[in-house]
């Protein structure tokens, strides 16, 4: 059922149009908010009395661009931001996620996941502008491990690039904006605070298609089809990429679900990185220290099961049985923290892990080598 056919569903009155709970229908659309703002005038003509809506007109000068109002970041953000519509599981149009204009030369970002199939199928993938116009879009390349995918659009250059701001300056309760295509709803604002930052969150369904975000967590509504958008501060610069939400009775997910007050965004500095990569190579890097680890039971730790020959942990004193408690000095409750914090480095970097060795306590250096995915 679409959502119209729901809210007709509902019941209405034939002789007004309202519906139970103050929606108007009017040609196919349910208008929230009944005549709040808006005057009813009766007027005789002589045949019959007729009722006239006249709305009140508004007074105010229009605010300005630049005053951080919820308003002015969606004039600032939403003409930079894209419908996307791809290939799944064979249907032409099966995918529809979000997107944003990262420069002048047609390049878009958005999620790996929203794109990743039609670009294994080599299905079609289609850009929608907020004035409706269609092209045509190609995958340059993607990141599975990142969940990030920069795609080029050559007849998307004429439209403004966003400004980009820093995840890693917000503060808890600061005001964020979400913009995107929740639900095939095109152009659609939402907005709530940042409810944590340096969240680690895995989503995907498998070993090959997880992703590991060290996230910006927010309660704006997000919802599926959100995937990809653009999530911007007050001074509409985006500040991560709305990726996953958290669903009741269920893990973090890519796309399932609905809102719960809980979503989460890729940092905009780790888009940054993995879209240069892409857009220097075609391929995404990411780093590894070489061993296998397992959270431990009482979340205190994440155990080393196995060490890859030929890697960095294999070099340095790090030992099969090891926990590991920290790493550069912040606190590791399982597998995904190690992975997450490990996954923000570079390659080529080291990273000091504390561990527990039977009764000792041991600092350990390990050196990131990259990996590509």
């Amino acid at each position: 059922m679409s959502l119209v056919q729901s809210v007709l569903a509902q019941g209405s009155d034939p002789t007004t149009g309202l519906k139970s709970g103050g929606a108007f229908i009017g040609g196919g659309i349910a208008l929230a908010g009944g005549a709040i703002g808006a005057l009813l005038v009766r007027s005789d003509s002589g045949t019959g009395t007729t009722d006239v809506i006249a709305v009140q007109k508004r007074q105010a000068a229009p605010l300005p661009a630049d005053n951080q109002s919820i308003a002015s970041v969606a004039q600032k953000v939403l003409p930079s931001t894209v419908q996307i519509v791809a290939e799944y599981d064979g249907k032409d149009q099966g995918a529809t996620g979000s997107g944003f204009v990262l420069d002048d030369r047609g390049h878009i970002i958005t999620n790996n996941h929203v794109v990743a199939q039609a670009d294994a199928d080599n299905g079609p993938i289609e850009i929608i502008d907020q004035d409706g116009n269609h092209s045509k879009a190609k995958v340059i390349g993607r990141s599975t491990v990142y969940d990030v995918a920069v795609l080029d659009a050559p007849k998307t250059k004429g439209l403004k690039p966003v400004s980009i701001g820093s995840a890693q300056q917000m503060r808890v309760g600061e005001t964020v904006v979400a913009i995107g295509s929740p639900l095939g709803l095109s152009a659609t604002v939402t907005s709530g605070i940042v409810s944590a930052v340096n969240r680690p969150v895995t989503t995907g369904e498998g070993a090959n298609d997880n992703s590991y975000i060290n996230a910006v967590q927010t309660d704006a509504a997000i919802n599926p089809g959100n995937s990809g958008g653009p999530l911007a501060n007050l001074q509409g610069q985006v500040v991560g990429v709305n990726s996953a939400i958290a669903s009741l009775g269920s893990q973090v997910s890519n796309d399932q679900g609905g809102n719960i007050g809980v979503g989460f965004a890729i940092p905009m500095e780790q888009v940054q990185v993995t879209a240069a990569q892409i857009l220097r190579t075609g391929k995404a890097q990411y780093p590894i220290m070489g061993a296998n680890v397992q959270g431990t039971a009482k979340l205190d730790g994440a155990e080393v099961k196995s060490i890859t020959p030929g890697l960095p942990a294999a070099s340095s004193d790090l030992k099969v049985g090891d926990i590991i408690r920290k790493i550069d000095g912040k606190p590791v409750t399982g597998s995904i923290d190690l992975v997450v914090a490990i996954r923000t480095h570079a390659a080529g970097q080291q990273v000091t892990l504390t561990v527990q060795r039977g009764s000792k306590t041991l600092e350990i250096k390990v050196g990131l080598r990259s990996k590509t995915g």
